[in-house]
């Protein structure tokens, strides 16, 4: 492998690793506020589990795409140069309505 493609990917995993970690963060903070949403009696066992269930499947999403799409890092990042990645709490959302997932 050429010495420049090595820096590439590394430069690569090394953003989505950042990328990743925002995300989560992100994607917590949601779950978080469910949380806080369903001790203050604003939404019910059931509703929270919907939102679990959302997490979920946006943290599964979140990780598939930085790890294991196509290429890897390499081409998640390109994605994410080219503005291809949506929310992933609401992507998460309309794969449920959708029955996606």
């Amino acid at each position: 492998m050429p010495p420049g493609e090595k820096a590439a990917r590394r430069a690569a995993r090394e953003r989505m690793s950042w990328y990743h970690d925002e995300q989560a963060r992100l994607l917590v903070a949601r779950l978080a506020d469910a949380l806080g949403a369903y001790q203050r009696d604003e939404i019910d066992v059931f509703e929270l589990d919907e939102l679990v269930e959302r997490y979920r499947r946006a943290r599964r999403a979140l990780d598939a795409f930085c790890w294991t799409a196509g290429g890897g890092p390499v081409v998640a990042a390109s994605m994410l140069d080219r503005g291809e990645v949506g929310d992933w709490w609401e992507d998460a959302h309309r794969r449920r309505r959708d029955g996606r997932g």
